[in-house]
């Protein structure tokens, strides 16, 4: 029959109905502004919990419920999103260093609708706050660092090659490699020994009383393209680790010759995420040091309570390092790390517990990193700073019961030092350390603002667009106002499902969608004027204006998809955001201006004998 779909048409666009509902309810459930508070050196205890709310409530800010989950973070949650800067520092004072307190917003979805998989959009930066940070690369550790390598390398050279030398063999203040012979024929075959694995370095001789002395400098060509290379590898390990976050679309790039900026949208746990982006985790390992070592070869450190030392030669870096993993170990249910080093690494390794068995060795833990820290000025005013920290530990010493190979475990970790451990060693070490410059934070309330102006822009424009096609097409508009309703709830509901991330230029491209889904409906509804005004029947104009509209409707959208599609593909940041809703938008166009308001016209009008159409025109008289 004319203008009536079959029933399993009718079926899909009820599914398309309820799905674009269904999907698109998560985002009518605001979060609930909430702080976090951790303990880096285990799970959080109601004491501390109970510390937090105290001061919340000594400074009048209201929260209405503090849990302790079941990863053993603590949750406050707040009733005043724009106080949640204020309530952190009150909490970052009132608790020991060890917490680390950070921002967050928690999911209020319904379990019925997670269980199904439904989620709110993600926002962006600019909606739902975030962190925005200017790292500036210490490029010259990179190079101290690459001669510190080098000198350890040129130690165990001279080693195997049995050349021998007065020890130290150290880099000096200004960053010449120096080594001290008793004679010249010692020193002539440290230079053969050395020439063929250190050529980027150049080197000369003099001699300073009864020492031979050999020099090693970086020329500063070498230097530069070494400072460039520490920038590319931290832009890429940065990528990395922020991908490992699960950040939707981040922003990491260069800025000037140092500095690298990054933008983190929808981070709450500021902490956390500085923490990882500025962490270099090294690995090294070593020997324990026997009873009657010199105290200046060793290193002292802490192991489980008692103190234990460590020779200073590494016998592997955390460079060998190809792979790491974190795992439950089956036999004791407790975390671990699983590792596998290079063949070089593996070689190093295999050598040197080869004929130490029965001995000790330690694996040392560095991390350099920074740590926000609050404190209260004079006037009672909360300044946050960030600070610095340098942290080493040994998290491994065993008895090595046999020669080891490429693969080993560490153990001794809990579940979130194994979890981070094995993410900075898998995405990679930093070559350099970075320090930040610059660091803010897009706190909720101002992501809120944006939030408002974008939902009434497009209520406004929304307002509009139904308010011309009611006066234009009385109830024809009221149908076509109803398919541009789910319209918006289907782009909702797509974006939520694929994850898009919400932006300010994003809100914009729905607004644009927007004109563009009615647009194909004054298409539509322009033909079958035209088709009247011949005096063919309301069936039969009905009929030929989807069917000779569909074509326009089509080409046009068309041509701005690939538009839309190339905007995506080559743009970044706000013009991304812009091109996804664009991309998503148009689709949803097509598919509720001809197939839902088609629909609801086919209900109305669908019958037999239908002699008018409520379409905003005088109808013709028909004979």
């Amino acid at each position: 029959m004319l203008n009536k779909y079959p029933l399993w048409k009718n079926l899909m666009v009820l599914l398309m109905v309820v799905f674009s509902a269904l999907y698109a309810a998560p985002n009518f459930y605001p979060p609930d502004p909430a702080i976090q508070i951790s303990y880096d050196r285990g799970v959080m205890d109601q004491i501390a919990l109970d510390k937090a709310t105290a001061a919340l409530d000594a400074d009048g800010i209201a929260w209405f419920g503090a849990d302790i989950e079941s990863n053993g973070v603590g949750l406050i949650r707040l009733r005043d999103r724009n106080l949640q800067s204020r309530a952190q520092q009150l909490i970052s004072v009132a608790l020991p260093q060890q917490y680390i307190v950070a921002l967050n917003l928690v999911p209020t979805t319904p379990p019925w609708l997670a269980a199904i998989g439904g989620s709110p959009m993600p926002f962006g930066l600019d909606l739902q706050g975030g962190v925005h940070f200017l790292m500036e690369v210490d490029t010259d550790a990179a190079v101290t660092k690459q001669l510190n390598d080098n000198v350890a390398t040129m130690r165990n050279l001279l080693r195997e090659e049995r050349i021998r030398y007065r020890p130290p063999v150290e880099l000096d203040a200004r960053q010449r490699i120096n080594l001290r012979f008793l004679d010249e024929e010692s020193r002539s075959r440290a230079i053969e020994a050395l020439r063929d694995g250190f050529q980027e370095l150049t080197f000369s001789t003099e001699n300073q009383g009864s020492d031979f002395l050999l020099t090693y400098t970086m020329p500063e060509a070498s230097i530069a393209e070494l400072q460039k290379y520490a920038i590319q590898q931290n832009l890429t390990t940065l990528r990395s680790r922020v991908n490992e976050l699960g950040v939707k679309e981040p922003k990491i790039q260069q800025m000037g010759p140092k500095g690298i900026l990054i933008e983190l949208p929808g981070v709450q746990d500021t902490t956390r995420a500085k923490d990882l982006i500025s962490a270099v985790a090294t690995l090294q390992f070593h020997l324990v040091a026997d009873l009657g070592a010199s105290p200046a070869s060793t290193l002292e450190y802490d192991f489980e309570g008692a103190p234990v030392r460590i020779n200073e030669e590494i016998i592997v870096q955390g460079s060998s390092v190809t792979s790491a993993q974190p795992s439950i170990d089956p036999q004791t249910s407790l975390p671990q790390v699983n590792i596998r080093l290079d063949a070089q690494g593996a070689r190093q390794l295999n050598e040197v517990t080869r004929v130490s068995i029965g001995k000790q060795m330690a694996i040392l833990l560095s991390e350099s990193k920074t740590r926000s820290v609050t404190k209260a000025n004079p006037d009672g005013t909360l300044v946050t700073t960030a600070e610095p920290v340098v942290e080493e530990r040994l998290i491994s010493v065993a008895t090595i019961q046999s020669a080891l190979g490429r693969e080993f475990r560490i153990t001794g970790l809990s579940s979130a030092e194994a979890n981070d451990l094995a993410l900075l060693i898998r995405s990679g070490a930093l070559a350099a350390p970075m320090i930040p410059i610059e660091e803010s934070t897009v706190g909720p309330s101002l992501g809120q603002e944006n939030i408002d102006a974008g939902i009434d822009s497009v209520l406004v424009g929304f307002a509009l667009i139904v308010g011309f096609m009611l006066l234009l097409y009385r109830v024809c508009g009221i149908i076509a106002n109803i398919a541009l309703f789910f319209n918006v709830l289907l782009i909702m509901a797509l974006m939520s499902i694929i994850g898009a991330t919400l932006t300010l230029p994003g809100i914009a491209g729905i607004v644009l969608t927007l004109g563009m889904a009615v647009d194909a409906n004054v298409l539509i509804y322009a033909r079958i004027r035209d088709e009247l005004l011949q005096g063919m029947s309301v069936a039969r104009a009905i009929d030929a204006g989807y069917d000779r509209a569909y074509t326009t409707i089509v080409d046009s959208n068309l041509t701005t998809l690939i538009v839309a599609i190339i905007l995506y593909s080559i743009g970044t940041g706000p013009i991304k955001g812009f091109a996804v809703t664009t991309v998503i938008g148009i689709l949803t166009s097509l598919v509720t201006a001809i197939l839902i308001s088609r629909a609801l016209i086919n209900f109305l009008y669908g019958g037999k004998g239908v002699k008018r159409i409520s379409i905003g025109m005088k109808m013709p008289t028909t004979a």
